[in-house]
């Protein structure tokens, strides 16, 4: 399937010939506008990704919101320690990172977790990186207005802000953050479209048994 490679959000573009494009480029504005605008100190930098995911809104969350399991999806993650808590906000988690990355383990809190307007916020508080002050939202919003104009799909905005070490560049930094979510998200969508590919197949086999049961019971 094709997947829109997650991008660093410059402002909005000319507005595209296509009405439908349009209207979900605005969108997408004004959930940017609401969620992932940060004030950034002099020795910070900040990016947006967004991808967006043929599977439907509650799978995506459902992936997106376990702090307990990242390594559900995303590949870096080796393994994950819960340190505090049950997954509810406050917890605190140590991930175990895979080798060839200049890290072993990160400590992150978890800020936020709505489930309502599906938007988490977690913080890095630990490890031996170099990402301080680390501070990362993620929001989760259907695809267009209502079920029918998403067509099944889901986009996946994810922002940071982090602070930008002194034997580097704010180029650099974003570049190293950027690298690493935008595998992430990639890692998301194939994820979710693989089990929504195969909920709907199971669905198709399970359809024609349901309907000749009710056909016995009429």
């Amino acid at each position: 399937m094709d997947h829109d490679l997650p991008y660093r959000y410059m402002g909005k573009a000319d507005p595209p010939q296509n009405d439908q494009v349009y209207k979900n480029a605005d969108r997408l504005a004004k959930m940017i506008d609401l969620y992932h605008t940060h004030g950034l100190s002099p020795n910070q930098c900040s990016s947006i990704l967004v991808q967006t995911i043929d599977a439907p809104l509650p799978l995506v969350w459902s992936m997106v919101r376990s702090f307990s399991t990242p390594q559900a999806y995303k590949g870096f993650v080796k393994s994950c320690t819960m340190l505090a808590g049950d997954g509810a906000v406050g917890s605190v988690r140590e991930i175990m990172v895979v080798s060839g990355l200049p890290a072993t383990k990160s400590t992150e809190q978890l800020d936020r977790l709505d489930d309502d307007l599906h938007v988490m916020v977690f913080s890095i508080i630990g490890g031996d990186h170099r990402l301080e002050n680390y501070q990362s939202t993620t929001t989760v919003h259907q695809g267009g207005e209502d079920q029918e104009e998403a067509g099944g799909k889901t986009v996946v905005i994810e922002s940071y802000v982090v602070d930008v070490p002194a034997s580097s560049s704010s180029e650099d930094t974003c570049l190293f953050a950027n690298t690493i979510i935008g595998c992430n998200l990639r890692s998301l969508a194939m994820s979710a479209e693989k089990i929504a590919y195969e909920n709907m197949i199971l669905l198709v086999e399970i359809l024609p048994f349901s309907w000749n049961i009710m056909k016995r019971q009429l």
